[in-house]
């Protein structure tokens, strides 16, 4: 079977950039906490049930690949729980994310039940190779897409507003283009085209024309550029008993993605990741936290459901944080879990609707 793109990514986004996106703060994956004792900090994962309840039903779980492990959150979790797996391959872009993880998690290291690899997930078919597990041995994977609230906390990466900083954005800092080169040196209509696109933002044009307008001094900060959106656009009349999001949220959200090439990793990201699960019964689950990174999901597992030796879709439907758990981690609010397995080499897809999904949440 040959996973490839079945879908066209460019189209599947341009068809529903106009739509709006649900309100997001940031955080891929973490609530932080600092423990003063220590001096470390340490992280609560997004939808820990639901990913347990995904992968402890699996018919084989020996090799495992968590291809965002970020501060080790859902690493930790899994090894804890499932005594099973023999190694988990940690996969992340940023270096300082795999340091706090070797620190937090040394006692794995230590017996070789964890490989911590740096690289990008969407590279993940030659990176598990540099762990010693092939193509067609991973039993699990775990892609949690998007920036960690540890970057967001951090001031000096620059992808919040909500402390000042430079302006920066990348995940991997040996990456040549920065959230300043984008700000301070694309046109109008690039600025304005991503922002509609991936920051879903509506005043579009008055962002992009304010910050091209204002720019004759460098726009430096993440403050600079948050005071100056603020002032093109204002603040959202709210409505009784809700909360407004801050007016630089969507257009910080849309120069993030543009500066991590976030969409295209995750559309290279999904068949690679196919093709190393081990057929007819390696289980993928995917977290994401906005509107195009979950329809791209989607639209990969229900095209990839159609094929021969493809997936067969595990969650009837988009799976997120109960009410306890968004009440407590206010970034699990955006979390959006879907799973598939991979079939056998030969297997027939299930048509028809009756037997399109199995009857419960999780099979």
């Amino acid at each position: 079977m040959a996973f490839g793109h079945s879908v066209s990514w460019a189209r599947c986004i341009s068809r529903h950039a106009s739509r709006r996106a649900r309100p997001r703060w940031g955080a891929r994956s973490f609530s932080c906490r600092a423990a003063e004792t220590s001096g470390h900090v340490y992280h609560t994962p997004v939808l820990p049930a639901e990913v347990l309840a995904i992968f402890e039903k699996a018919e084989r779980l020996e090799t495992f690949v968590d291809g965002t492990v970020g501060a080790g959150g859902h690493a930790e979790l899994l090894l804890e729980k499932l005594p099973s797996i023999r190694k988990l391959i940690g996969i992340d872009r940023d270096r300082s994310a795999l340091e706090i993880t070797g620190r937090r998690l040394s006692r794995y290291l230590d017996t070789d039940r964890l490989v911590l690899v740096h690289g990008n997930f969407a590279d993940v078919d030659s990176l598990i190779e540099q762990a010693g597990v092939g193509k067609g041995e991973v039993d699990g994977m775990l892609l949690d897409v998007g920036v960690s609230s540890m970057q967001i906390d951090n001031g000096d990466r620059g992808f919040s507003f909500q402390n000042d900083g430079d302006l920066d954005m990348r995940m991997d800092r040996s990456s040549s283009m920065s959230a300043f080169d984008v700000v301070n040196s694309w046109s109008e209509e690039e600025l304005g085209r991503i922002i509609r696109e991936f920051g879903e933002e509506p005043r579009w044009r008055r962002i992009a024309g304010a910050i091209v307008q204002n720019r004759r001094t460098p726009i430096s900060s993440t403050h600079q550029l948050a005071d100056l959106i603020v002032g093109a656009i204002g603040w959202p009349k709210r409505i009784r008993g809700q909360k407004g999001i801050h007016p630089a949220t969507k257009t910080f959200q849309a120069i993030r993605i543009v500066v991590n090439e976030e969409l295209t990793h995750l559309a290279d990201a999904l068949p690679r990741a196919c093709k190393v699960l081990r057929p007819s019964s390696g289980r993928l689950a995917v977290i994401s936290f906005h509107s195009l990174e979950d329809r791209m999901v989607k639209t990969f597992i229900r095209e990839e459901s159609r094929r021969v030796g493809g997936l067969k879709t595990l969650t009837k439907k988009v799976i997120q944080a109960a009410d306890a758990e968004a009440n407590v981690n206010v970034r699990s609010r955006s979390a959006k879990l879907r799973a598939a397995q991979r079939l056998g080499e030969d297997e027939q897809p299930i048509f028809g609707r009756r037997n399109k999904y199995p009857k419960g949440p999780l099979q």
